[in-house]
Protein backbone atom coordinates (compact mmCIF):
# COMPACT_ATOMS: atom_id res chain seq x y z
CA UNK A 1 0.00 0.00 0.00
CA UNK A 2 3.07 2.49 0.63
CA UNK A 3 4.43 1.69 -2.15
CA UNK A 4 1.61 2.51 -4.61
CA UNK A 5 0.96 5.80 -2.41
CA UNK A 6 4.38 6.68 -3.78
CA UNK A 7 3.85 6.10 -7.05
CA UNK A 8 0.36 7.77 -7.46
CA UNK A 9 1.91 11.34 -5.61
CA UNK A 10 2.65 13.57 -7.94
CA UNK A 11 6.37 14.78 -8.65
CA UNK A 12 7.40 18.25 -7.78
CA UNK A 13 10.00 18.36 -10.56
CA UNK A 14 9.49 20.12 -13.07
CA UNK A 15 8.26 18.99 -17.10
CA UNK A 16 9.82 20.34 -20.37
CA UNK A 17 9.42 19.59 -24.09
CA UNK A 18 12.31 19.05 -26.01
CA UNK A 19 12.13 22.22 -27.32
CA UNK A 20 11.59 24.25 -24.13
CA UNK A 21 14.40 22.76 -22.18
CA UNK A 22 17.00 22.94 -25.66
CA UNK A 23 16.13 27.38 -25.87
CA UNK A 24 16.36 26.92 -21.70
CA UNK A 25 20.00 25.68 -22.08
CA UNK A 26 20.39 27.93 -25.27
CA UNK A 27 19.83 30.89 -23.35
CA UNK A 28 21.46 30.18 -19.92
CA UNK A 29 24.27 29.04 -21.99
CA UNK A 30 24.22 32.26 -23.49
CA UNK A 31 23.89 34.75 -20.71
CA UNK A 32 26.88 33.15 -18.86
CA UNK A 33 29.05 33.47 -21.77
CA UNK A 34 27.60 36.42 -23.97
CA UNK A 35 31.65 36.85 -25.08
CA UNK A 36 35.07 34.63 -24.96
CA UNK A 37 37.71 34.58 -26.55
CA UNK A 38 39.02 30.99 -27.89
CA UNK A 39 42.02 29.62 -29.05
CA UNK A 40 42.36 26.56 -31.16
CA UNK A 41 43.61 25.23 -34.26
CA UNK A 42 41.11 25.30 -37.47
CA UNK A 43 40.15 21.45 -38.35
CA UNK A 44 37.55 20.86 -41.06
CA UNK A 45 36.72 23.57 -42.40
CA UNK A 46 33.10 23.79 -44.88
CA UNK A 47 32.20 26.47 -47.09
CA UNK A 48 28.48 25.46 -48.24
CA UNK A 49 26.50 27.37 -51.04
CA UNK A 50 25.06 29.65 -48.30
CA UNK A 51 28.36 31.16 -48.20
CA UNK A 52 28.66 30.50 -44.09
CA UNK A 53 31.84 28.85 -42.90
CA UNK A 54 31.73 25.78 -40.54
CA UNK A 55 34.49 24.10 -39.09
CA UNK A 56 36.04 23.12 -35.53
CA UNK A 57 38.36 24.54 -32.96
CA UNK A 58 40.41 21.53 -30.75
CA UNK A 59 43.45 21.88 -29.03
CA UNK A 60 45.17 18.38 -27.66
CA UNK A 61 41.95 17.28 -25.86
CA UNK A 62 38.92 19.10 -26.51
CA UNK A 63 36.85 20.33 -29.96
CA UNK A 64 34.64 23.30 -30.30
CA UNK A 65 32.53 24.23 -33.21
CA UNK A 66 32.71 27.24 -34.69
CA UNK A 67 30.85 29.03 -37.04
CA UNK A 68 31.12 32.02 -38.70
CA UNK A 69 28.17 33.68 -40.81
CA UNK A 70 28.59 34.97 -44.61
CA UNK A 71 27.90 38.74 -43.47
CA UNK A 72 31.51 38.50 -41.27
CA UNK A 73 33.69 36.31 -43.44
CA UNK A 74 34.89 39.36 -45.29
CA UNK A 75 35.43 41.67 -41.99
CA UNK A 76 37.73 38.80 -40.34
CA UNK A 77 40.86 39.82 -42.81
CA UNK A 78 42.14 36.30 -42.88
CA UNK A 79 41.24 33.15 -44.99
CA UNK A 80 39.78 29.93 -42.81
CA UNK A 81 41.86 27.16 -43.61
CA UNK A 82 43.16 23.31 -42.34
CA UNK A 83 45.76 23.68 -39.78
CA UNK A 84 45.41 27.67 -38.88
CA UNK A 85 46.04 28.18 -35.39
CA UNK A 86 43.70 30.75 -34.53
CA UNK A 87 42.38 33.22 -31.54
CA UNK A 88 38.77 33.46 -31.70
CA UNK A 89 36.12 36.18 -30.38
CA UNK A 90 32.50 35.46 -30.34
CA UNK A 91 29.85 34.50 -28.29
CA UNK A 92 28.64 30.97 -26.64
CA UNK A 93 25.36 29.13 -28.27
CA UNK A 94 24.03 25.76 -28.83
CA UNK A 95 22.67 24.47 -31.95
CA UNK A 96 19.01 22.91 -30.67
CA UNK A 97 19.07 20.71 -33.83
CA UNK A 98 21.35 18.79 -32.61
CA UNK A 99 22.13 19.27 -29.26
CA UNK A 100 25.52 20.72 -29.57
CA UNK A 101 27.35 24.08 -28.19
CA UNK A 102 29.31 26.47 -30.24
CA UNK A 103 30.86 29.34 -30.74
CA UNK A 104 29.17 32.16 -33.60
CA UNK A 105 32.58 34.15 -34.37
CA UNK A 106 32.40 37.18 -35.28
CA UNK A 107 36.52 38.40 -34.99
CA UNK A 108 39.52 36.44 -35.49
CA UNK A 109 42.94 36.90 -36.13
CA UNK A 110 45.61 34.60 -36.19
CA UNK A 111 47.70 32.99 -33.38
CA UNK A 112 50.95 31.34 -35.17
CA UNK A 113 50.94 27.88 -37.06
CA UNK A 114 49.00 24.91 -36.18
CA UNK A 115 50.61 22.21 -34.05
CA UNK A 116 50.17 19.52 -36.96
CA UNK A 117 50.77 21.68 -39.78
CA UNK A 118 54.11 22.59 -37.70
CA UNK A 119 55.28 19.25 -37.45
CA UNK A 120 54.37 18.10 -41.06
CA UNK A 121 56.19 21.40 -42.28
CA UNK A 122 58.98 20.39 -40.03
CA UNK A 123 59.04 16.49 -41.51
CA UNK A 124 58.92 17.74 -45.15
CA UNK A 125 62.08 19.82 -44.44
CA UNK A 126 63.88 16.96 -43.03
CA UNK A 127 62.91 14.45 -45.83
CA UNK A 128 63.86 17.15 -48.21
CA UNK A 129 67.08 17.85 -46.86
CA UNK A 130 67.75 13.91 -47.49
CA UNK A 131 66.71 13.89 -51.00
CA UNK A 132 63.88 11.94 -50.87
CA UNK A 133 62.08 14.24 -52.96
CA UNK A 134 64.54 14.91 -55.38
CA UNK A 135 63.13 15.40 -58.75
CA UNK A 136 65.86 12.93 -60.78
CA UNK A 137 64.63 9.91 -58.22
CA UNK A 138 61.44 9.88 -59.81
CA UNK A 139 60.92 6.70 -62.26
CA UNK A 140 58.75 6.74 -65.16
CA UNK A 141 55.74 4.45 -65.26
CA UNK A 142 55.13 1.76 -67.45
CA UNK A 143 53.57 1.81 -70.41
CA UNK A 144 51.29 -1.23 -70.11
CA UNK A 145 51.86 -3.50 -67.18
CA UNK A 146 50.52 -6.81 -66.94
CA UNK A 147 50.28 -7.13 -63.04
CA UNK A 148 49.14 -3.90 -60.97
CA UNK A 149 49.57 -3.49 -57.06
CA UNK A 150 46.63 -1.81 -54.92
CA UNK A 151 47.53 -0.61 -51.03
CA UNK A 152 44.22 0.37 -49.52
CA UNK A 153 41.96 -0.90 -47.44
CA UNK A 154 39.28 -3.53 -49.20
CA UNK A 155 36.02 -2.50 -47.55
CA UNK A 156 36.25 1.28 -49.32
CA UNK A 157 34.79 3.02 -52.44
CA UNK A 158 38.42 3.41 -53.33
CA UNK A 159 39.43 -0.28 -54.63
CA UNK A 160 36.07 -0.61 -56.19
CA UNK A 161 36.63 2.82 -58.12
CA UNK A 162 40.14 2.01 -59.33
CA UNK A 163 38.57 -2.05 -60.29
CA UNK A 164 35.53 -0.07 -62.13
CA UNK A 165 38.48 2.26 -63.91
CA UNK A 166 40.72 -0.49 -64.70
CA UNK A 167 38.58 -2.66 -66.16
CA UNK A 168 37.07 0.55 -68.22
CA UNK A 169 40.17 1.25 -69.81
CA UNK A 170 42.56 -1.67 -70.31
CA UNK A 171 41.09 -5.04 -68.25
CA UNK A 172 44.77 -5.89 -66.27
CA UNK A 173 45.44 -8.52 -63.31
CA UNK A 174 45.43 -6.05 -59.77
CA UNK A 175 47.03 -7.73 -56.83
CA UNK A 176 45.19 -6.10 -53.49
CA UNK A 177 47.37 -5.73 -50.45
CA UNK A 178 44.52 -5.00 -47.84
CA UNK A 179 45.83 -2.27 -45.43
CA UNK A 180 44.12 0.11 -42.44
CA UNK A 181 44.29 3.65 -43.83
CA UNK A 182 43.35 5.37 -40.72
CA UNK A 183 44.45 5.07 -37.11
CA UNK A 184 47.61 4.29 -35.17
CA UNK A 185 48.05 1.00 -37.46
CA UNK A 186 47.92 2.50 -40.91
CA UNK A 187 51.32 3.98 -41.12
CA UNK A 188 52.97 0.28 -40.50
CA UNK A 189 50.71 -1.76 -42.51
CA UNK A 190 51.24 0.57 -45.52
CA UNK A 191 54.78 1.06 -45.21
CA UNK A 192 55.39 -3.13 -44.98
CA UNK A 193 52.72 -3.45 -48.03
CA UNK A 194 54.77 -1.40 -50.25
CA UNK A 195 57.85 -3.53 -48.81
CA UNK A 196 56.31 -6.73 -49.43
CA UNK A 197 55.50 -6.35 -52.95
CA UNK A 198 59.02 -4.76 -53.58
CA UNK A 199 60.01 -8.29 -51.80
CA UNK A 200 58.24 -10.46 -54.87
CA UNK A 201 60.58 -12.09 -56.96
CA UNK A 202 60.06 -11.65 -60.98
CA UNK A 203 59.04 -15.58 -61.78
CA UNK A 204 57.30 -16.30 -58.57
CA UNK A 205 54.54 -18.02 -57.91
CA UNK A 206 53.20 -14.57 -57.05
CA UNK A 207 53.65 -12.05 -59.51
CA UNK A 208 55.09 -8.88 -59.48
CA UNK A 209 53.12 -5.28 -60.21
CA UNK A 210 54.98 -3.64 -62.56
CA UNK A 211 53.25 -0.27 -60.80
CA UNK A 212 52.04 0.47 -57.06
CA UNK A 213 49.19 2.69 -56.69
CA UNK A 214 48.87 3.51 -52.70
CA UNK A 215 45.02 5.03 -52.34
CA UNK A 216 43.15 6.63 -50.04
CA UNK A 217 39.76 8.23 -49.95
CA UNK A 218 39.67 12.56 -48.69
CA UNK A 219 39.45 13.70 -45.24
CA UNK A 220 40.30 15.89 -42.54
CA UNK A 221 44.44 16.25 -41.58
CA UNK A 222 43.96 13.88 -38.77
CA UNK A 223 42.16 11.10 -40.72
CA UNK A 224 45.00 11.32 -43.47
CA UNK A 225 47.61 11.62 -41.33
CA UNK A 226 49.62 8.15 -41.79
CA UNK A 227 50.32 8.76 -44.89
CA UNK A 228 52.25 11.60 -43.51
CA UNK A 229 54.36 9.45 -41.11
CA UNK A 230 58.15 8.70 -42.40
CA UNK A 231 57.93 5.40 -42.14
CA UNK A 232 55.66 5.67 -45.02
CA UNK A 233 57.48 8.22 -46.75
CA UNK A 234 60.79 6.47 -46.39
CA UNK A 235 58.79 2.92 -47.74
CA UNK A 236 57.68 5.06 -51.17
CA UNK A 237 61.01 6.42 -51.56
CA UNK A 238 62.95 3.55 -51.29
CA UNK A 239 60.00 1.11 -53.44
CA UNK A 240 61.95 -0.03 -56.96
CA UNK A 241 58.62 -0.88 -58.18
CA UNK A 242 56.79 2.88 -60.07
CA UNK A 243 54.33 3.93 -57.83
CA UNK A 244 51.68 6.24 -57.76
CA UNK A 245 50.06 7.89 -54.72
CA UNK A 246 46.56 8.83 -54.75
CA UNK A 247 45.92 10.20 -51.06
CA UNK A 248 42.99 11.93 -50.59
CA UNK A 249 40.82 14.53 -52.98
CA UNK A 250 42.69 17.13 -55.89
CA UNK A 251 43.30 19.40 -52.77
CA UNK A 252 44.53 16.72 -50.40
CA UNK A 253 48.63 16.85 -50.25
CA UNK A 254 50.45 14.06 -48.12
CA UNK A 255 54.38 13.84 -47.46
CA UNK A 256 53.85 10.54 -50.01
CA UNK A 257 52.67 12.76 -52.99
CA UNK A 258 56.36 14.31 -52.61
CA UNK A 259 58.14 11.10 -52.68
CA UNK A 260 56.35 8.72 -55.43
CA UNK A 261 57.09 8.72 -57.96
CA UNK A 262 53.58 10.53 -59.96
CA UNK A 263 51.18 11.81 -57.77
CA UNK A 264 47.23 11.26 -59.17
CA UNK A 265 44.49 14.10 -57.76
CA UNK A 266 42.06 11.14 -57.12
CA UNK A 267 41.60 7.23 -56.68
CA UNK A 268 40.13 7.03 -59.71
CA UNK A 269 42.94 9.08 -62.15
CA UNK A 270 45.40 6.66 -60.72
CA UNK A 271 44.00 4.18 -62.49
CA UNK A 272 43.86 6.65 -65.94
CA UNK A 273 47.82 6.28 -65.26
CA UNK A 274 48.46 3.20 -64.73
CA UNK A 275 46.82 1.99 -67.79
CA UNK A 276 45.77 3.49 -71.45
CA UNK A 277 42.72 3.04 -72.93
CA UNK A 278 42.52 -0.31 -74.57
CA UNK A 279 39.79 1.07 -77.37
CA UNK A 280 42.26 4.31 -77.98
CA UNK A 281 45.25 2.01 -78.14
CA UNK A 282 42.97 -0.67 -80.79
CA UNK A 283 42.31 2.74 -83.09
CA UNK A 284 45.51 3.89 -82.91
CA UNK A 285 46.79 0.40 -83.90
CA UNK A 286 44.10 0.25 -86.98
CA UNK A 287 45.02 3.85 -88.08
CA UNK A 288 48.50 3.01 -87.87
CA UNK A 289 47.88 0.28 -90.36
CA UNK A 290 45.44 2.04 -92.72
CA UNK A 291 48.36 4.33 -92.73
CA UNK A 292 51.04 2.15 -93.78
CA UNK A 293 49.05 0.44 -96.43
CA UNK A 294 48.45 3.41 -97.76
CA UNK A 295 52.13 4.62 -97.98
CA UNK A 296 53.08 1.38 -99.39
CA UNK A 297 50.60 1.29 -101.88
CA UNK A 298 51.51 5.02 -102.61
CA UNK A 299 54.98 4.11 -102.86
CA UNK A 300 54.48 1.52 -105.11
CA UNK A 301 52.96 3.11 -107.47
CA UNK A 302 55.12 6.36 -107.61
CA UNK A 303 57.57 3.10 -108.28
CA UNK A 304 55.65 1.73 -110.86
CA UNK A 305 55.32 5.18 -112.60
CA UNK A 306 59.11 6.10 -112.46
CA UNK A 307 60.49 2.63 -113.89
CA UNK A 308 57.75 3.01 -116.44
CA UNK A 309 59.53 6.49 -117.47
CA UNK A 310 62.93 5.56 -117.01
CA UNK A 311 62.29 2.40 -119.69
CA UNK A 312 60.59 4.49 -122.21
CA UNK A 313 64.03 6.79 -121.70
CA UNK A 314 66.30 3.66 -122.65
CA UNK A 315 65.01 2.43 -125.97
CA UNK A 316 64.73 -0.72 -127.16
CA UNK A 317 67.45 -2.76 -125.62
CA UNK A 318 68.17 -5.11 -129.11
CA UNK A 319 68.69 -2.40 -131.16
CA UNK A 320 71.16 -0.73 -129.27
CA UNK A 321 72.73 -4.26 -128.90
CA UNK A 322 72.83 -3.97 -132.63
CA UNK A 323 74.56 -0.11 -133.06
CA UNK A 324 77.22 -1.26 -130.47
CA UNK A 325 78.28 -4.27 -132.52
CA UNK A 326 78.28 -2.53 -135.69
CA UNK A 327 80.21 0.51 -133.57
CA UNK A 328 82.89 -2.08 -132.79
CA UNK A 329 83.10 -4.13 -135.91
CA UNK A 330 84.08 -0.91 -137.65
CA UNK A 331 86.35 0.27 -135.14
CA UNK A 332 88.50 -3.33 -135.46
CA UNK A 333 88.72 -2.37 -139.21
CA UNK A 334 90.26 1.28 -138.94
CA UNK A 335 92.17 -0.87 -135.73
CA UNK A 336 93.56 -2.99 -138.53
CA UNK A 337 94.14 -0.36 -141.00
CA UNK A 338 95.76 1.91 -138.42
CA UNK A 339 98.14 -0.96 -137.23
CA UNK A 340 99.44 -1.83 -140.85
CA UNK A 341 99.96 2.10 -141.57
CA UNK A 342 101.99 2.46 -137.87
CA UNK A 343 103.96 -0.36 -139.29
CA UNK A 344 104.46 1.04 -142.50
CA UNK A 345 105.31 3.99 -141.35
CA UNK A 346 108.35 3.13 -138.75
CA UNK A 347 109.64 0.76 -141.41
CA UNK A 348 110.22 4.24 -143.67
CA UNK A 349 112.01 6.01 -140.60
CA UNK A 350 114.17 3.06 -139.70
CA UNK A 351 115.22 2.63 -143.50
CA UNK A 352 115.93 6.97 -143.10
CA UNK A 353 118.03 6.35 -140.26
CA UNK A 354 119.69 3.28 -142.00
CA UNK A 355 120.67 5.66 -144.93
CA UNK A 356 121.71 8.36 -143.39
CA UNK A 357 125.84 8.50 -141.93
CA UNK A 358 127.19 9.24 -138.60
CA UNK A 359 129.57 12.12 -140.58
CA UNK A 360 126.55 14.19 -142.38
CA UNK A 361 124.32 13.68 -138.77
CA UNK A 362 127.70 15.56 -137.33
CA UNK A 363 127.97 17.94 -139.98
CA UNK A 364 124.70 18.92 -140.12
CA UNK A 365 124.52 19.29 -136.45
CA UNK A 366 127.64 21.46 -136.53
CA UNK A 367 126.16 23.69 -139.08
CA UNK A 368 123.40 24.25 -137.04
CA UNK A 369 125.30 25.26 -134.38
CA UNK A 370 127.96 27.66 -136.00
CA UNK A 371 124.17 29.43 -137.25
CA UNK A 372 122.60 29.98 -133.80
CA UNK A 373 125.88 31.23 -132.34
CA UNK A 374 125.92 33.43 -135.28
CA UNK A 375 122.68 34.53 -134.18
CA UNK A 376 123.59 35.02 -130.81
CA UNK A 377 126.41 36.68 -130.84
CA UNK A 378 124.03 39.48 -133.61
CA UNK A 379 121.25 39.35 -130.18
CA UNK A 380 123.99 40.32 -127.94
CA UNK A 381 125.51 43.23 -130.39
CA UNK A 382 122.22 44.56 -131.18
CA UNK A 383 121.36 44.44 -127.02
CA UNK A 384 124.78 45.78 -125.89
CA UNK A 385 123.93 49.17 -128.82
CA UNK A 386 119.89 49.26 -127.37
CA UNK A 387 121.27 49.21 -123.77
CA UNK A 388 124.01 51.84 -124.06
CA UNK A 389 121.71 54.28 -126.18
CA UNK A 390 118.91 53.78 -123.15
CA UNK A 391 121.72 54.39 -120.60
CA UNK A 392 122.98 57.47 -122.46
CA UNK A 393 119.86 59.17 -122.50
CA UNK A 394 119.21 57.92 -118.86
CA UNK A 395 122.61 59.85 -117.98
CA UNK A 396 121.26 63.06 -119.87
CA UNK A 397 117.83 63.21 -118.38
CA UNK A 398 120.03 63.29 -115.06
CA UNK A 399 122.49 65.55 -115.65
CA UNK A 400 119.23 68.24 -116.74
CA UNK A 401 117.36 67.58 -113.68
CA UNK A 402 121.04 68.06 -111.86
CA UNK A 403 120.98 71.27 -113.45
CA UNK A 404 117.35 72.11 -112.84
CA UNK A 405 117.92 71.25 -109.56
CA UNK A 406 121.07 73.76 -109.03
CA UNK A 407 119.14 76.34 -110.15
CA UNK A 408 116.12 75.64 -107.73
CA UNK A 409 118.03 75.75 -104.95
CA UNK A 410 120.03 78.84 -105.60
CA UNK A 411 116.74 80.57 -106.27
CA UNK A 412 115.14 79.05 -103.17
CA UNK A 413 118.61 80.19 -101.15
CA UNK A 414 118.32 83.79 -102.56
CA UNK A 415 114.84 84.35 -101.66
CA UNK A 416 115.10 82.81 -98.34
CA UNK A 417 118.07 85.44 -97.65
CA UNK A 418 115.65 87.99 -98.95
CA UNK A 419 112.69 87.18 -96.92
CA UNK A 420 115.05 87.02 -93.61
CA UNK A 421 116.68 90.32 -94.31
CA UNK A 422 113.16 92.15 -94.29
CA UNK A 423 112.04 90.14 -91.38
CA UNK A 424 115.54 91.26 -89.25
CA UNK A 425 114.51 95.05 -90.91
CA UNK A 426 110.90 94.22 -89.49
CA UNK A 427 112.35 93.63 -86.20
CA UNK A 428 114.93 96.09 -86.00
CA UNK A 429 112.18 98.76 -86.21
CA UNK A 430 109.87 97.09 -83.36
CA UNK A 431 112.74 97.28 -80.86
CA UNK A 432 112.69 100.00 -78.11
CA UNK A 433 116.69 100.39 -78.86
CA UNK A 434 115.67 102.50 -82.11
CA UNK A 435 113.51 104.64 -79.43
CA UNK A 436 116.50 105.11 -77.02
CA UNK A 437 118.39 106.10 -79.96
CA UNK A 438 116.12 109.03 -80.59
CA UNK A 439 116.55 110.57 -77.40
CA UNK A 440 114.17 108.54 -74.73
CA UNK A 441 115.10 106.85 -72.01
CA UNK A 442 113.82 103.63 -69.97
CA UNK A 443 113.48 103.53 -66.51
CA UNK A 444 113.49 100.31 -64.21
CA UNK A 445 113.30 100.04 -60.36
CA UNK A 446 115.60 98.05 -58.43
CA UNK A 447 113.58 94.36 -59.60
CA UNK A 448 114.52 95.33 -63.12
CA UNK A 449 110.55 96.31 -63.83
CA UNK A 450 109.64 99.03 -66.04
CA UNK A 451 108.49 102.06 -64.64
CA UNK A 452 105.44 103.88 -66.19
CA UNK A 453 104.57 106.88 -63.96
CA UNK A 454 106.61 108.87 -61.20
CA UNK A 455 103.76 108.19 -58.89
CA UNK A 456 104.93 104.88 -58.87
CA UNK A 457 108.48 106.09 -57.06
CA UNK A 458 109.54 106.89 -53.56
CA UNK A 459 112.11 108.86 -52.50
CA UNK A 460 115.19 106.60 -51.38
CA UNK A 461 114.39 104.01 -54.68
CA UNK A 462 117.14 102.71 -56.71
CA UNK A 463 116.50 103.29 -60.33
CA UNK A 464 118.11 101.73 -63.25
CA UNK A 465 118.04 104.44 -66.44
CA UNK A 466 119.25 102.96 -70.02
CA UNK A 467 120.37 105.24 -72.81
CA UNK A 468 121.09 104.56 -76.34
CA UNK A 469 124.25 103.72 -75.59
CA UNK A 470 124.50 102.50 -71.87
CA UNK A 471 122.60 102.30 -68.29
CA UNK A 472 123.41 103.89 -65.40
CA UNK A 473 121.87 103.51 -61.45
CA UNK A 474 120.46 106.50 -59.67
CA UNK A 475 118.60 106.78 -56.35
CA UNK A 476 115.37 109.47 -56.40
CA UNK A 477 115.25 112.21 -53.69
CA UNK A 478 113.02 114.94 -53.51
CA UNK A 479 112.97 116.24 -56.95
CA UNK A 480 116.61 114.90 -57.57
CA UNK A 481 117.94 111.91 -59.00
CA UNK A 482 121.68 111.36 -57.49
CA UNK A 483 124.03 109.02 -59.79
CA UNK A 484 127.48 107.53 -59.05
CA UNK A 485 128.88 110.87 -60.19
CA UNK A 486 127.03 112.91 -57.48
CA UNK A 487 123.91 114.27 -57.45
CA UNK A 488 122.89 116.19 -60.52
CA UNK A 489 119.23 117.82 -61.00
CA UNK A 490 116.98 115.54 -63.11
CA UNK A 491 117.55 116.63 -67.32
CA UNK A 492 115.21 118.42 -68.77
CA UNK A 493 113.31 116.57 -71.26
CA UNK A 494 115.35 117.46 -74.70
CA UNK A 495 114.38 118.41 -78.33
CA UNK A 496 115.06 116.63 -81.24
CA UNK A 497 116.42 118.37 -83.97
CA UNK A 498 113.83 119.59 -86.39
CA UNK A 499 111.18 118.39 -83.87
CA UNK A 500 108.89 120.74 -81.66
CA UNK A 501 108.00 118.55 -78.75
CA UNK A 502 109.47 115.95 -75.79
CA UNK A 503 110.98 113.03 -77.37
CA UNK A 504 111.77 111.65 -73.72
CA UNK A 505 112.29 112.36 -69.92
CA UNK A 506 114.92 110.38 -66.45
CA UNK A 507 111.66 110.41 -64.36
Amino acid sequence: MTDIAVQDAPSNVPEFSVSELSFALKRQLEGAFPRVRVRGEISQPVFPRSGHAYFRLKDENAVLDGVCWKGTLPRLGIRIEEGMEVIATGKITTYPGSSRYQIIIDRMELAGEGALLKLLEDRRKKLAAEGLFAQERKRPLPFLPEVIGVVTSPSGAVIRDILHRLADRFPRRVLVWPVSVQGDKAAGEVAAAIAGFNRLPMDGPVPRPGVLIVARGGGSLEDLWAFNEEIVVRAAAASTIPLISAVGHETDTTLIDFASDRRAPTPTAAAEMAVPVRADLLAQTLDFGKRTMACMTRTLREASTELAGLARGLGDPLRLIEERQQRLDVSGERLALATRALVERRGHELERARLTSPVAVINAKEQLLVSEGRALDGAMRRFKSDALQKYARAFDRLEQFGERLQRHSTDLLQQGRRQVDQIGKLLESYSFHSVLNRGFALVRDQDGQPVLAAAGLRSGDTIGIEFGDGEVRARVSDGTITTAGGPRPAPAPRKRDGGGGNQGSLL
